[in-house]
């Protein structure tokens, strides 16, 4: 295959500076077309970069400028080209989005704008945004530390102002902003200590160098690099405990954006930890990874538990995005273990399973957040207590939400199903490890992923059922109507993007393996994917026993239209267990929509064709009339889970009693739950609290008399003395 990779990062950089400079030359009319023509054009050129230099097996290195402390350089081998692939083609929709919002200019309940407010702030939400394209695509392509680091700086900044433009500060905008930022800032520094310890070791910041260097690292240097890396990028992917300020950043941002925040820049931080901890410096000891795969199980346990109790449909998938990235980072911690005690093949399939999950998060959250901006343009409020039968006025924008939620809560045939299945299938694997002990930790943590498994099931029912079904709960003044072609074409590409990835994983593991070969060692598509097809180069290496089997089966069912390996997703055991775990999303697909059909043709041509259709009220329990108000919420079909998990979330409940006459008649009560998030509760507050006691504690110093201003002097004097005298000793 040709090497046209250069030449597309360059179109890809070219579309995003022409963006900008059409932006800052056109009337504020035409912004949001702007952002649509290319934005989707930079996107297309990223995709075709990506899959160019993964299909072509070819590692793409140009060097730029020389600096004092190293040569800035662009890198593109197979684990950028699958982030470029993925961020690509999440771009290309959100900038549809995005642009019809910018030329929509509708205005949300508050009275700002949907996406950046007055009409003249249109043209700097459409630079910013290109510009963050392009700091996106410059951090995957990085190849040495310095450059890397700067294209983050960027993006940081550029993610704070597109979050603050043109909003209030009463609205929490600004401030959610500001923690953003100071919290960016700090996973920055940490991540720059990293890059600096791994320059030291290995006396360069070239990511080739570090790499070749590696092997002879320390321990102390290993768990280091590991600890400040980790809580660095684990502050933008939003880890536990450095997550609080992901939900109140997605609150704030504009609908215009928040898609890009989940489906793009979130998994900037997955792939600095990826990149630094698996590609740069291997594990060499089990221990890094097994905090990273009980960092993740918490992180996915604690995040789904608050997204089934929240009731904001923007928050809910705020933390609905920690708990995929819990479980994202889950299966790297597999890896990483896998890889430090040599099972190769183990670990190509955890990494896989894991860099599958990330495409399928972004693929569906991406959507789910189109769904729910196209809700709040539309009706004017994201509480999901106050939508109900939204279906009715907007059903096409319920079908595309209805895939995300079937995506997102891993049902078959949707792609979340394979990529969860193989995550639970790795924890599995810990079967083949000797340390008891890393066993245990191994099945708690798949036990808490099967958990949050379950959990996101009842939250994405409450999701979709609460606010598309049922009846109306919104004023009858405002006219709900089905949103316009720029909202639905985007819900639409990633509803077809998420049923594909869902129903051909077996084409969707070899290309992840071209990117986790190198990270394991093993081949990810030879322990994934058999060669069952006859028109397969490698299909003459199986057992015939084995390929008889399995083809009375119908294993080779479609090898007559389709190309590759196959359509079974199976991993091979011994002689003893010849099939560890086996499934095949594109035959479930098949046999769904023969058995719809089949169901369709005996109601419809069988039960009911001599029925006549008759039409009378609804029965409602014996009630004349039934209220939206009678039905059930959100908050209502979530209690239970709350009530369940009430010693994890520990509201603060406050009672106003009003009283009669009598002190023992009351005539109501009033119970107010303010929830404070468990990670505040226990990491921030207590810091905070220590903090102010201390700042308290010099406050009282300050009092105003001279005499003991002059005896804090002397007693400090003393005290120097003194430990001048005991260093002299000494």
């Amino acid at each position: 295959m040709i090497m046209w990779t250069p030449t597309f990062i360059l179109v890809f950089f070219a579309m995003c500076g022409s963006g900008i400079l059409l932006s800052l030359v056109l009337p504020d009319a035409r912004q949001g077309k702007v952002l649509v023509w290319l934005g989707c054009l930079a996107s297309i050129f990223l995709v075709l970069a990506g899959a160019n230099a993964l299909l072509a097996d070819i590692t793409f290195s140009q060097p730029l400028w020389p600096l004092i402390v190293s040569t800035l350089t662009l890198r593109l081998d197979h684990l950028s080209a699958v982030f470029l692939i993925i961020t690509g083609i999440v771009l290309f929709p959100a900038s549809i989005f995005a642009g019809g919002q910018l030329s929509r200019g509708m205005k949300d309940v508050q009275g700002t704008m949907a996406v950046s407010g007055p009409a003249s702030n249109a043209r700097i939400f459409a630079i910013l945004m290109l510009a963050l394209y392009a700091s996106i695509g410059l951090i995957f392509i990085a190849g040495d530390g310095l450059l890397f680091l700067l294209a983050w700086e960027v993006m940081s900044i550029l993610c704070y102002l597109l979050i603050v433009i043109s909003r209030k500060k009463k609205n929490g905008q600004v401030g959610s902003g500001y923690l953003l930022l100071a919290m960016g800032e700090a996973g920055t520094l940490a991540a720059a200590l990293a890059f600096l310890l791994l320059a030291a070791g290995a006396g360069s910041l070239d990511f080739n160098a570090i790499h070749l260097a590696a092997k002879g690292f320390g321990p102390g240097l290993r768990w280091a690099v590991f600890l400040l890396s980790f809580f660095g990028f684990g502050v933008k992917a939003g880890l536990v405990p450095v997550n609080f300020w992901l939900p109140r950043a997605y609150a704030a941002a504009p609908r215009a954006f928040v898609p890009v925040l989940a489906g793009a820049t979130l998994n900037l931080g997955l792939y600095g930890i990826l990149r630094v901890n698996a590609g740069l410096m291997p594990s060499a000891s089990a221990g890094p990874g097994l905090i990273a795969l009980v960092i993740g199980a918490v992180t996915a346990l604690v995040g789904i538990l608050y997204a089934t109790t929240d009731n904001d449909m923007k928050i809910m998938l705020a933390h609905s995005s920690i708990e995929n990235v819990g479980i994202i980072t889950a299966g790297f911690g597999a890896g990483m273990v896998f890889v430090s005690t040599n099972h190769p093949v183990a670990a190509a399939i955890a990494f896989a399973a894991a860099l599958y999950h990330l495409i399928n998060h972004s693929l569906y959250k991406t959507l789910l957040f189109f769904g729910a901006g196209t809700v709040e343009t539309q009706t004017g409020t994201r509480d999901m207590d106050k939508l109900g039968g939204l279906i009715k006025w907007m059903p096409l924008t319920a079908a595309g939400f209805l895939v995300g939620t079937l995506s997102i809560s891993a049902l078959p045939p949707f792609n979340g199903f394979a990529s969860e299945w193989l995550t639970l299938q790795t924890m599995l694997r810990s079967s083949e490890l000797a340390s008891p002990g890393v066993k245990m930790v191994f099945a708690l943590s798949g036990a808490g992923l099967a958990l949050t498994a379950a959990l996101a099931v009842t939250c994405f029912v409450k999701a979709f059922a609460m606010s598309f079904l049922g009846m109306r709960r919104l004023d009858e003044d405002i006219k709900v109507e089905e949103a316009k072609s720029g909202a639905l074409v985007p819900i639409f590409i990633l509803a077809a993007l998420c049923l594909a990835f869902g129903v051909f994983p077996t084409y969707v593991i070899p290309v992840l393996g071209l990117a986790v070969n190198p990270l394991a060692g093993a081949s990810a598509a030879d322990a994934l994917v058999p060669p069952f097809f006859s028109s397969s180069p490698a299909h003459g290496t199986l057992p015939a026993a084995f390929v008889s089997d399995f083809h009375s089966l119908g294993a080779q069912v479609g090898q007559s239209f389709m190309p590759g390996r196959g359509l079974v997703v199976l991993h091979r055991g011994g002689t003893e267990n010849p099939v560890v775990f086996a499934m095949s999303t594109s035959y479930t697909f098949v046999i769904l929509i023969l058995l719809l059909l089949l169901t369709y043709i005996i109601v419809r041509l069988w039960l009911t064709r001599s029925r006549a259709l008759s039409r009378s009220a609804r029965w409602d329990g014996g009630v004349r009339r039934l209220l939206p108000e009678m039905t059930y919420t959100a908050t209502g079909f979530s209690n239970p889970v709350r009530v369940i998990f009430d010693a994890v979330f520990r509201p603060t409940t406050v009672e106003d009693t009003s009283e009669t006459v009598s002190e023992h008649f009351r005539t109501a009560i009033l119970r107010e739950k303010e929830r404070v998030h468990l990670v505040d509760k226990l990491f921030f507050h207590p810091v905070r609290a220590a903090v102010m006691r201390f700042a308290r504690g010099l406050a009282s110093l300050h009092h105003g008399r001279l005499n003991a201003y002059a005896a804090y002097a002397l007693l400090m004097l003393l005290v120097v003395m003194m430990l001048f005298l005991l260093f002299q000793a000494s």
